[in-house]
């Protein structure tokens, strides 16, 4: 019995090893560069940091990051001046690009249609409408040399709340031991990556005992209605705070969003009250081409393209129209 054990787990350990080798071989893990919370509460990466983003079960996506001097995924470092025109986009995961190589980021595309401009993507996973008025208000001086700012608005996700408070549990958590141990084992990397470690974290986060929610069967029609218009009331009101808050120059910035997610109210509250907004709705509805990947809501490279077209072409009105001014 003693000898069965003792091969048994010599086995099991140089199957571990083998695995660990093979994952590394094929590099099916992904990399996840440091989360830093700077002197101005600006929760970004931790600069001068490259890598690979891998997605998908099966590698279905491999792209190289590289996070530039100012803690952003970009294939240029952020020098506004006076002399040069610059424009800002601003804006979560989609923005961050982890899901296309950086030197073929959205940006990129506008600078290989607009030679004349330089594009400074201030993409992070996570950032909603409160991390982006913030740092725009924190990095003042930088923002005040650039001429256009595009701020991508999600609206099911980015209007949650009205002020902005920096997420330092996330971040700690995420420098803690344990995610150092499962970075440095890719094994554990990748089987977390897939969903095979999902019952132990449901374990140790005591989510395995959260019974579901029983009255779920009793929602209706009219709950749901009920629950969207508070929704978008509060949405509105979070808009109306965090605008009021951290300052919003309406003749330099213009949101970037999907008005199939986005509500009719709030449309009309920007159309009344001059805030810009470009819709991306009909140029993705209208295209023959997928503009997601097949695992995920992120843009694939041809939805990316579509937006990048879309921003060159009004970013290509601004210019002249600064020209004939």
């Amino acid at each position: 019995m003693k000898k069965f054990i003792i091969k048994t787990s010599v086995y099991i350990l140089l199957i571990l090893v083998m695995l660990e080798m093979l994952i590394r071989l094929f590099h099916l893990y992904t990399e996840d560069p440091p989360r830093i919370i700077d002197e101005y509460g600006v929760e970004k990466r931790k600069p001068d940091h490259n890598g690979y983003s891998v997605t998908g079960n099966r590698n279905q996506n491999f792209s190289e990051f590289n996070i530039n001097k100012d803690g952003f995924n970009s294939y240029r470092e952020y020098n506004p001046t006076e002399n040069k025109i610059e424009v800002a986009i601003i804006g979560d995961s989609f923005i961050e690009g982890f899901h296309q190589d950086y030197n073929k980021s959205i940006g990129k595309k506008i600078e290989d249609s607009i030679t004349e401009i330089e594009i400074y993507e201030y993409g992070y996973a996570g950032y909603d409408l409160a991390n982006q008025l913030h740092l725009i208000k924190s990095y003042k001086e930088q923002f005040k040399l650039i001429d256009v700012i595009v701020i991508y608005l999600n609206y099911e996700s980015d209007l949650s709340r009205s002020k902005y408070t920096p997420n330092t549990d996330r971040v700690a958590m995420l420098s803690s031991n344990l995610f150092k141990i499962r970075d440095n084992i890719k094994l554990l990397s990748f089987t977390s990556k897939i969903g095979v470690l999902d019952p132990v974290k449901a374990f140790i986060t005591g989510k395995a005992f959260t019974e579901e929610n029983e009255g779920g069967y009793k929602t209706n029609e009219v709950d749901q209605v009920e629950k969207k218009i508070k929704r978008d009331l509060k949405y509105l009101n979070n808009f109306i705070s965090l605008v009021n808050l951290y300052g919003y120059d309406k003749d330099k910035t213009v949101m970037l969003l999907d008005s199939r997610k986005t509500s009719s109210n709030f449309l009309a509250y920007c159309d009344a009250n001059n805030y810009n907004y470009i819709d991306f709705a009909s140029t993705f509805e209208n295209s023959k081409k997928p503009t997601t990947l097949i695992y995920d809501w992120h843009w694939n490279d041809h939805g990316r393209t579509l937006i990048a077209e879309l921003l060159s072409n009004y970013l290509k009105r601004k210019l002249n129209q600064k020209i004939n001014e």
